[in-house]
């Protein structure tokens, strides 16, 4: 189990015209059925498995339809998505079926938006969103492009981008090795305050150590462990430990190497 606060990255499955999935007539080699409501229906389990316990993990499932029917989006996959949303649709039934029972009680019409008209608007429902007390749904309003539009405006961007020159080539960055580079600025100095170890690394190299703090050198020190200590009653950094901690990481990764 992962700890508590941990960040995942989001990861988004689409898939359209669901009703393709639900009603495919194939099996695996096991002979279970692609499609179907089944118990070892793969796409219901796995919809249904997704939708309950994805979110812990930023996992999200989008699954759309032209059609909302109890066949084509079964009680179980519909009711655990966390937002549902409808563009204009033909009847009540199909509304219900898309946004449910309680958000069309509530007063939510996708069924009643104006087909040709309504282009972009959907009607939007469901736990993930945020609505006033007592609010059922929301209508949201988006700007429709259609397929002439949207040939326009990429030529647009296309003649925008001409203009801009594009390299063809890109430099490799050269690897940085902040243990290496500290070794060099002590030089054959024995100890160095930490103040001085950093004002060096950043003459060494502005753009790497320029936003440097003594609490990231420390910290970095500290990891590779040849953590700073006082001399005099000021931090410094040891030569003799830096050049330890190198041989040491040498030799693990010889180490690696020959496993």
């Amino acid at each position: 189990m992962a700890p508590k606060g941990t960040k995942f990255t989001r990861l988004i499955l689409v898939v359209d015209e669901e009703q393709v999935a639900l009603m495919c007539p194939e099996e695996d080699e096991l002979k279970r059925p692609y499609g179907g409501t089944k118990k070892t229906s793969r796409f219901f389990r796995a919809a249904r498995k997704i939708n309950n316990q994805g979110r812990a993990v930023d996992v999200l499932l989008w699954q759309g339809t032209q059609d909302p029917t109890d066949q084509n989006l079964p009680k179980l996959v519909r009711e655990g998505a966390h937002i549902r949303a409808s563009l204009v649709v033909g009847t009540e039934s199909q509304a219900r079926m898309a946004l449910g029972d309680k958000a069309i009680d509530g007063g939510a019409e996708p069924h009643k938006l104006r087909q040709g008209l309504d282009k972009g608007v959907v009607v939007v429902a469901g736990d993930g969103v945020k609505l006033e007390p007592g609010q059922a749904s929301i209508t949201v309003r988006t700007h429709y492009v259609d397929t002439d539009q949207a040939h326009e405006i990429a030529e647009r961007a296309k003649a925008r981008r001409s203009a801009v020159a594009t390299k063809t080539h890109v430099e490799p960055v050269a690897q940085v090795y902040p243990l290496a580079d500290i070794a060099a600025v002590l030089g054959d100095v024995p100890r160095m305050k930490t103040v001085n170890v950093l004002h060096r690394l950043t003459e060494l190299n502005r753009g790497e150590y320029e936003d440097w703090t003594p609490q990231d050198l420390k910290a970095f020190l500290a990891e590779v462990g040849c953590e700073p200590h006082k001399s005099n009653g000021n931090p410094v950094v040891d030569r003799d430990r830096v050049l330890e901690a190198i041989a040491d990481r040498a030799i693990d990764d010889v180490d690696d190497y020959e496993e």
